[in-house]
């Protein structure tokens, strides 16, 4: 047994969805908890994200799901589009909170960074830091350190929260690979809601795909994806790269484009971690979010893993359970479930980075077949993803049947 202080202490590295998450699930269950964040502030950035019913589900566990849920804009269909505007498949909200016990919310990713961050007690973020990882520690032994350019931090459990390059990772397994280009970069964008209203859609041309959600404050949340070399840059300007790609496809894509700013389109290659890590912890450090098991988002499920990830983490490491055997539950839980939907992501994702012409036919033909079956086939690939529930904690936080789905609508 790993004998603990009273009030063990966390630090985790990085601010992003799920460290945040992590240390508020930790600090409820009376941790000590110290964020790290390299920036300088947590200003306004990236743009938005989508959380599905199973990131909902785990932020009720810290006493956020409601606050989000309130924030769900998308009302009737949806569904997949060619460029020209047909429609290959259909869906709507009601569908999809129905199969899965609550709805899809498309919101800013800012949005949720603030509201995490507000959860935590004075003093707890510390921006301008960066940190490293200089000792991963030993449970029942010596504890982790963490070196910043102000001083050290010992620390019962340090968590890896540092993104898809996570210095952290490295430290702990320096043999594997590291993240690898799926052969896709992607643009993103939060601009103000086209005059003519519209139903969201992902729109699937040869070898690059559009999306369109709307956010419940009146703007659009849009994003692209498109099959190019590893690091290139258009020189006259994003914006203007996605003109040329898709500028005219079917409406709002011509409006939303003429409404985005040049310094509001933000361009990034999209890495994966298509070779599994080992484990998800090592000594008294654990690894969660990007660093653990970077994705693509064709499933648009990095933010609803993260966030999974930190309350699974605090679940198993509820005082006064023994650290090392946490960590490793830990691991146990998260391992096969994050490989599973990062290949399944994979696999969506090359049916983009194919852009043959007869394999375009035949994927859209494929996809309008089964969209004549009805909404509920074009769900099913979310089915052991969408429909996950947090481990049952015998607490004051709240907990699900997992086949009482009617009392999550």
């Amino acid at each position: 047994m790993d004998k603990r202080p009273a009030t063990p202490h966390a630090v985790v590295i990085g601010s992003g969805i799920g460290g945040l998450t992590a240390a508020v699930a930790l600090h409820r269950q009376g941790w000590r908890t110290t964020v790290l964040e390299r920036a300088a502030s947590l200003r306004p950035v990236g743009a938005g994200l989508g959380l599905a019913p199973n990131g909902l589900r785990a932020l009720d566990v810290i006493g956020l799901g409601d606050e989000i849920r309130a924030m769900a804009a998308w009302q009737g269909d949806g569904g997949l589009r060619t460029p020209a505007g047909r429609w290959l498949s259909r869906t709507d909200s009601r569908a999809a909170a129905g199969r899965y016990g609550g709805p899809l919310v498309a919101l800013h990713r800012a949005t949720l960074v603030e509201l995490l961050a507000s959860r935590l007690p004075d003093g707890a973020l510390r921006t301008g830091t960066p940190a490293e990882l200089a000792d991963p520690g030993v449970p029942g032994g010596r504890p982790a350190r963490v070196t910043t350019p102000d001083g050290e931090f010992d620390a019962d459990l340090v968590i890896g929260a540092d993104g898809i390059h996570s210095a952290v990772r490295t430290a702990l397994f320096p043999a594997h690979p590291g993240p690898r280009y799926t052969g896709l970069t992607s643009w993103r964008m939060v601009v103000p809601a086209p005059p003519e209203p519209f139903h969201p859609h992902e729109t699937w041309g040869r070898g690059i795909l559009w999306g369109t959600l709307p956010l419940k404050d009146g703007r659009v949340y849009a994003y692209a994806a498109a099959v190019a070399p590893a690091g290139a840059r258009s020189p006259d300007g994003e914006k203007a790269e996605l003109l040329r790609r898709c500028g005219d496809w079917h409406d709002p894509v011509p409006a939303i484009l003429a409404a985005a700013g040049e310094d509001g389109v933000l361009r990034h290659d999209i890495h994966h971690l298509d070779t599994p890590l080992p484990a998800f912890h090592r000594g008294r450090t654990a690894l969660l979010g990007d660093a653990a098991h970077a994705m693509a988002p064709t499933l648009g499920q990095g933010g609803n893993q993260a966030i999974e990830d930190g309350i699974v983490l605090a679940h198993h490491l509820a005082l006064p359970a023994d650290l090392g055997a946490g960590l490793a539950a830990y691991s146990a839980d998260r391992l096969p479930r994050t490989t599973g939907i990062v290949r399944k992501a994979a696999r969506v994702t090359a049916l983009h980075t194919r852009d043959g012409r007869p394999f375009v036919l035949a994927r859209n033909a494929l996809v309008a077949l089964a969209g004549l079956a009805g909404p509920g086939l074009a769900l099913r690939a979310f089915d052991g993803i969408a429909d996950w529930h947090p481990p049952h904690r015998a607490t004051g936080a709240r907990t699900y049947d997992h086949d009482d789905r009617q009392a999550l609508r």
